[in-house]
């Protein structure tokens, strides 16, 4: 039977680019989406023209309590889960005075609470596998901008090494903590270039930067509670 792997927000952006390097390597795609439906459909034909299957599952991850419907319907369709790939998140950017506890729920349960519980459901039914989770290089320092969105990837990052201790051996736990990969919404490849005058490297980083980090921890069986930075050295600025 052929593996299968769960990647959380898989519609688009580096989600997208997920899905389509694992199924060149021969996994089965569950691409959870939520609101994303037209880009859910366009990667899920990508997908299958390389030769595997994809499945859609629409699930909003922000609603936590419902997550084990989630994982009974994908284990359920693809028993031989044996990656799960938390992807999914928000990136809102409110004052610390204005954060409402809506939004403060809402941020932590899709980039934080998801992955937390997501982990742990797949770790009841698989005995060996890997998770991984997309944090950000922005763990490196604190920055009071984007303030929950900070505070819920610190955790994932933290949960990163604790899962990887506790989970061991039999499943694997890392993560990658991206830099500026692809253009927020709205704007253009020069918001980009300007950034990375800034970075150690002066260049601006692409999604197979990503893709190779996702390889590298995939491929080596030796690493565990890793994080990896893929932001041309922002993490050290």
């Amino acid at each position: 039977m052929r593996k299968a792997a769960l990647v959380t927000g898989g519609a688009r952006r580096i989600g997208k680019e997920i899905c389509i390097y694992l199924a060149r390597n021969n996994f089965d795609i569950a691409l959870n989406y939520n609101t994303s439906i037209a880009e859910a459909k366009e990667t899920a034909t990508i997908v299958k023209s390389i030769g595997v299957n994809c499945k859609l599952f629409k699930f909003d991850l922000s609603k936590t309590a419902e997550i084990k419907k989630l994982a009974n319907d994908v284990f359920g369709m693809f028993p031989n889960c044996t990656l799960l790939i938390n992807n999914a998140s928000v990136f809102n950017d409110r004052d610390f005075n204005e954060i409402t506890i809506k939004d403060f729920d809402d941020e932590f349960n899709i980039n934080f609470k998801s992955p937390f519980f997501l982990t742990q459901l797949f770790s009841q039914r698989e005995k060996s596998g890997n998770v991984i989770n997309l944090v950000d290089t922005r763990v490196s320092r604190v920055n009071s901008s984007h303030f929950v969105y900070n505070l819920s990837k610190d955790c994932l990052l933290k949960f990163t090494k604790i899962a990887a201790k506790s989970l061991s051996p039999g499943i694997r736990v890392n993560a990658i903590c991206p830099g500026d990969i692809l253009p927020l919404d709205g704007m253009d490849d020069s918001y980009l270039e300007k950034r990375s005058k800034r970075l150690p490297v002066k260049r601006v980083g692409e999604i197979n930067n990503v893709i190779l980090a996702l390889e590298y921890l995939l491929k080596n069986e030796f690493v565990t509670g890793e994080c990896l930075f893929v932001d041309g050295g922002e993490h050290l600025l």
